[in-house]
């Protein structure tokens, strides 16, 4: 006792997944309090409470099936422009925040394969602290201090996926996700520079947080099966999220939506082609086969 208080907010597959790891992390180490609580939408599974699903099976058997949660990992119940989470958090609750963004799909990280991640956090000493939480063998922390931009490209990876799952859907091979991967970074970097405070450098976006990330969020993320599905079967965004996504959430659609609101306000739409073109055919009817236009008649193009 008397160590750093560890807790976690939300239990969804990735809560769920990196519980695994802080909670074993927390149990070994002296530098941090051995008991960590988790903050849960309360849900029933088969008539029981998902909590007390949790802190009996310690598993969460809904959005992490088959990964058992150290038992130091218990569970208190919660209540129920384009803005970071970060600075929400930091002006409701008065706290310094960092993030952590990566390419780290929930299950392989519960699983234990090999995987990096970075935290973005502006005091690297706190940074280091947080990187003793978290780090593993097989998961391995870079800590860098463009937080704002850390962050920033764990949204704007979501609107680049939607683009590549149009193209599977629309049935293009793997040169074309490879240029909508390509000009949804620099679209990514150029948004960046416009709406991050302080200093944005290139080489942030050649951490796990940037191009590595984006790399598996558009072959393997919930963003780019959706956006497929989409493609392919002309149901709605909504639809198909209730029909594939077992309650989790689609961020890339509404992220898109948001990011629109601020480049139409600074007149800033036909700069952004990949980030216009997901947003009018999510929302505004554009046919999803209209998309590798904006590929073909890209900026960068001409």
């Amino acid at each position: 006792m008397g160590g750093k208080k560890v807790c976690i907010v939300g239990s969804g597959n990735w809560g769920s997944a990196i519980a695994k790891i802080v909670g074993s992390n927390a149990g070994q180490l002296d530098k941090f309090d051995n008991t960590v609580n988790m903050w849960v939408f309360e849900e029933e599974i088969g008539g029981k409470k998902l909590t007390e699903i949790i802190n009996t099976q310690h598993e969460n058997v809904k959005y992490l099936p088959g990964h058992k949660l150290p038992p130091n990992v218990g569970v208190d119940e919660g209540p129920d422009g384009l803005k970071l989470i970060s600075d929400i958090i930091r002006e409701q609750l008065g706290i310094e925040m960092s993030v952590l963004m990566g390419a780290n799909i929930a299950n392989e990280v519960a699983d234990g394969k090999f995987c990096e991640t970075t935290i973005g956090c502006k005091n690297l000493e706190k940074g280091q602290i947080l990187k003793e939480l978290m780090q593993t063998p097989d998961f391995r922390i870079s800590v860098v201090q463009e937080a704002d931009t850390v962050e920033i490209c764990g949204a704007l990876k979501n609107v680049v996926a939607v683009g590549a799952g149009f193209c599977d859907g629309l049935g293009f091979g793997d040169n074309t996700k490879a240029a909508v991967i390509r000009l949804g970074l620099m679209e990514m970097i150029a948004f960046s520079k416009i709406f991050c405070k302080g200093p944005v450098t290139c080489a942030t976006f050649l951490e796990s947080c940037g191009v590595a990330d984006l790399i598996t969020t558009c072959y393997g993320g919930r963003n780019r099966k959706v956006a497929e599905a989409f493609a392919m079967t002309g149901k709605s965004i909504e639809q198909l999220e209730k029909e594939m996504l077992n309650g989790q959430k689609l961020q890339g659609p509404q992220t898109s939506a948001e990011l629109h609101r601020i480049l139409k306000h600074k007149n800033l739409v036909d700069k952004f082609p990949l980030f216009t073109a997901v947003y009018q055919i999510c929302y505004e009817g554009k046919p999803v086969s209209d998309f590798i236009k904006c590929l073909q008649n890209h900026p960068e193009h001409m």
